[in-house]
């Protein structure tokens, strides 16, 4: 890993923002924010989406530029017209949204845009060593040559973060680095992180996992609604204390619905098996049966590797099993298509949005209603009306902070492009629904949202079944927590269950930090 060695004083300022605004439009991201960067420490920086973290770590690595403010480095101003003269002042940033090339292998995806040139051309062989080397440093066994596209979510994650550490960086952003990662995975973040710190690298840490980013913070910052509204060291922090700065003092993630009957069956899967997708030879669902009622709330919980989104992606349409049935209401629709299964009712929120839930060059307006389409078109004519009444309404019942339909879907926060993929599935009226880790990228105000609507939602009769690696999120509104191991169900508890319960069923040891 080639991280700087800071010489100077370990905590002193390394870079501040001054009074940084930006605007988008009407919205205002930033408004005038003041930020500090300390050598050799971990600043983390808390709050919604749509708080202004993300936009605030673009203008710190020069992605995007403020409207107003400075940026003073080593106590002088800088202006960073690009990411390319902010990586050459040694700021590097891991970003929320994966960057990666999925065509490319590992190893060109590392060093793409500063190749290691010789006289003869490029030195593969010693790009090659050196991601081996980043791999050996994360304890991952990925292979350079490995083309991106086959690796799984967490393990892209992987490499995105070792790409930022090939570089030479002094002060290193990471937006959301664990939100795709196993807790092993995140542990050894940590390993790595504590070990640039103690060489004077300056970490400036964002996350939605609150419990885990106390774990490692020097410094934490509360962002709301574009302003700094807190600030403390990490002996003066709590869990309570940064809820409470970011979404007030009467906070609740949400509980079962009451008042629950249990309804008619409306989903039942029968026997399901699954092959591994990549190939391999063995099941990744193995012979697994399971019945969800009309509005019952059904949380899945497993490790990585458990089956947990195979089986999600073969109930509706993705994957198609090698065995089993799956009932929709006594109607079989196994093997369907993904677009019969929403025609059917049966509907998934996937995992990775930005792969799979979103058109990036269409608007909010036209991610919403996309999977609607048939609701308001005519032969080869559409009624707009119609549309932009479906849009409004999904943007209303789903708390999507955007600047309304017409808007560019990059121009949203993480969490609420997470609350437009949701938005798109639920404006199809479905009667089941499938969500593959609804709170990845959704910071805890939002995710309290998501699950409120969803509990709302299956008082009205939706089967909702959702997936979580996340212990906290089986314990807020399911009304049943399956525990999936190697393909198969190990335990299924009630509400009242422990999470040692649960982790001990999934083949999880607790670790004390």
């Amino acid at each position: 890993m080639s991280a700087v060695v800071e010489t100077g004083r370990k905590g002193e300022t390394v870079l501040a923002a001054r009074n940084i605004a930006k605007s988008y439009g009407s919205i205002h991201a930033l408004k005038g924010v003041n930020f500090d960067i300390h050598r050799g420490e971990v600043t983390t920086l808390f709050g919604e989406n749509g708080a202004g973290k993300s936009t605030l770590m673009k203008i710190l690595s020069g992605v995007v530029q403020p409207t107003s403010g400075e940026i003073i480095l080593d106590g002088d101003p800088v202006i960073f017209a690009s990411s390319s003269q902010a990586r050459d002042r040694g700021i590097s940033i891991i970003h929320q949204e994966l960057s990666l090339a999925p065509n490319m292998n590992v190893r060109d995806n590392i060093f793409m845009g500063r190749e290691i040139v010789t006289a003869s051309g490029v030195d593969f062989a010693e790009e090659e060593r050196q991601t081996r080397a980043l791999m050996a440093e994360l304890e991952e066994d990925i292979d350079p040559l490995t083309p991106v596209e086959d690796l799984r979510l967490g393990q892209q994650q992987i490499v995105e973060i070792a790409r930022a550490l090939s570089v030479n960086s002094r002060i290193l952003i990471m937006d959301e680095p664990t939100s795709a990662l196993s807790a092993t995975e995140v542990e050894v973040l940590f390993k790595v992180i504590r070990d640039l710190t103690g060489r004077g690298v300056s970490i400036v840490y964002i996350s939605h996992h609150l419990e885990e980013a106390l774990q490692i913070t020097n410094h934490a910052v509360v962002l709301r609604d574009g302003a700094m509204t807190a600030y403390a060291e990490r002996k003066d922090i709590d869990l309570e204390w940064i809820v409470r700065n970011m979404v007030g003092d009467n906070f609740d993630l949400g509980s079962p619905p009451s008042g629950y009957e249990k309804g008619g069956v409306a989903l039942s899967i029968e026997g399901l098996t699954v092959p591994d997708p990549s190939g391999a030879g063995y099941s990744v669902v193995d012979n697994l049966s399971l019945s969800v009622r009309e509005g019952e709330i059904v949380c899945i919980y497993g490790l990585m590797g458990a089956g947990r989104t195979e089986l999600l992606e073969s109930v509706a349409g993705r994957l198609r099993p090698s065995k089993g049935r799956v009932m929709l209401k006594g109607r079989d629709v196994t093997g369907q298509s993904i677009a019969q299964c929403i025609g059917d009712g049966l509907v998934l929120v996937p995992e990775d949005r930005q792969r799979d839930g979103l058109v990036q060059t269409m608007t909010v307006g036209r991610n919403l209603s996309l999977a609607s389409i048939g609701a308001f078109t005519r032969a080869l004519f559409t009624s707009t009306s119609r549309e932009n009444a479906l849009v409004s309404d999904a943007i209303r019942k789903v708390h999507i902070k955007t600047d309304g339909g017409a808007a560019a879907i990059g121009s949203l926060s993480g969490g609420n492009q997470q609350k437009v993929v949701i938005g798109k599935m639920l404006a199809t009226e479905p009667e089941v629904i499938l969500l593959d880790e609804p709170s990845r990228g959704i910071d805890i105000g939002a995710k309290a949202e998501v699950f409120k609507l969803l509990a709302e939602r299956a008082r009205q009769g939706l089967a909702v079944i959702y997936t979580t690696s996340e212990v906290g999120e089986c314990l807020s509104i399911a009304h049943r927590i399956i525990v999936m191991r190697r393909g198969r169900i190990s335990a299924e508890f009630g509400p009242d269950v422990t999470k040692e319960q649960i982790m001990a069923a999934s083949g999880e040891a607790l670790v004390s930090h």
